[in-house]
């Protein structure tokens, strides 16, 4: 039987992974956010907190989700690949059970208005959800770019109640939605913003390391479970980096475990790519410090991606702190490679995933070709709001 559980260890961070991470925000947001520190250690230190987010993960979400041999894909590629079934999760992908976890901290502290980011729409429609579940108003801000290319969750999050605005600030993506998200946070700091990935000022990288370690908390268990041993390596997409972490945090300490991470490549150069760690550099941005594409200057430059959940100039703190120690290796997927793994994993195992998740599939297939090893690819995300677009 698969325990659905958090893994304690991601309670160890103080905000900080090596030189990364810490609070870089407004005096006016510094009391709330730590406010919300204090009372996230003390709630996810109480067993009581814990089973109400692990029940709902179990009886709403439907965790644990499963862990899937792709015997099809693996005899095209030449080594064993498991999937780890995120978009088996109700709304779709990873971003649940984040939401889960913050909503119920909000709830907890008497949140009246919760407000949230969004590119590819999957952390919209989950902060709606869990929204609706607890009675509480949400504004979603959305890039114009994105409302347009995601307007299937566009009409879900309305659907479910919330607000959902779009911004036409700078590239009109994911990072003018953060920064949307966050100016109506600084005048509104008694609102909760519930934050997507695994980035932004702490304690938010903290958080959603810990709601989405159940990921790989479940996937180390099923895969010893089906193999009686762990796999040679591990793959998942990298945008802000929150389903990432969510597999990776229960292999950090088994130095057999090779960890791949897939990043939005654009069409392979700079600077029409959002591979933050291939391409960046390390600057203060959005609250965090960490990796981002800057241009010359130092300013962060629009990022470019077809999968609007990687296209995101930033990184998790985390995530750069674990490429500069090798402990993870980081590689671009271009678009058409990510396409191709979205059509290819459609016709060999019927499963159409987000695109997103198509850019881990084409790094897997790419280091695994041949290779008869074992591997855990993350599918974060399924891929019906991407089926209407062009490819």
């Amino acid at each position: 039987m698969i325990d659905v559980k958090p893994n304690p260890r991601m309670l160890q961070y103080d905000g900080t992974y090596g030189e990364y991470g810490g609070s870089y925000v407004p005096p006016v947001l510094e009391p709330q956010l730590k406010k919300l520190a204090e009372f996230f250690d003390d709630q996810a230190a109480k067993e009581e907190f814990n089973k109400e987010f692990i029940y709902i993960l179990k009886n709403y979400v439907g965790r644990p989700s499963a862990l899937y041999y792709a015997k099809n894909l693996s005899d095209y590629v030449g080594s064993k690949i498991y999937l780890k079934r995120e978009d088996l999760n109700h709304t779709g992908s990873h971003k649940i059970n984040n939401c889960i976890g913050q909503i119920l901290l909000a709830k907890k502290m008497g949140a009246t208005e919760i407000i949230a980011e969004t590119g590819a729409g999957q952390h919209g429609v989950a902060t709606a959800t869990a929204a609706a579940i607890f009675g509480i108003p949400c504004k979603i801000f959305m890039g114009e770019i994105d409302v347009e290319r995601q307007a299937l969750n566009v009409r879900r999050m309305r659907l479910l109640g919330a607000e959902v605005i779009a911004t036409n600030l700078g590239s009109r993506t994911l990072k003018d939605a953060v920064d949307a998200a966050l100016g109506y946070y600084i005048e509104n700091p008694n609102s909760f913003y519930l934050l997507g990935s695994h980035v932004g000022p702490h304690p938010y990288p903290k958080m959603v390391g810990y709601f989405q370690s159940v990921i790989g908390q479940e996937a180390r268990q099923q895969i010893l479970e089906f193999e009686g041993r762990l796999p040679d390596s591990i793959f998942a997409a990298v945008g802000g980096g929150s389903n990432a972490i969510g597999l990776f945090s229960s292999f950090l300490e088994d130095e057999s475990v090779e960890i791949h991470g897939a990043e939005g490549g654009g069409d392979g150069t700079y600077p029409n790519t959002a591979a933050t760690l291939s391409f960046g550099k390390t600057t203060i941005f959005q609250g965090t410090k960490s990796y981002c594409l800057v241009d010359e200057e130092g300013n962060p430059i629009p990022s470019k991606s077809i999968a609007a959940g990687l296209d995101y100039p930033g990184i998790s703190p985390q995530h750069a702190q674990m490429k500069d120690s090798q402990r993870a290796k980081y590689y671009p997927v271009t678009d058409a490679e990510a396409v191709e793994a979205f059509k290819l994993l459609s016709k060999l195992e019927g499963i159409t995933t987000a695109i997103e998740s198509a850019h881990a599939v084409a790094l897997a297939i790419k280091v695994l070709k041949d290779k008869n090893q074992l591997a855990i690819v993350n599918v974060s995300g399924r891929g019906d709001k991407d089926v209407e677009r062009e490819m």
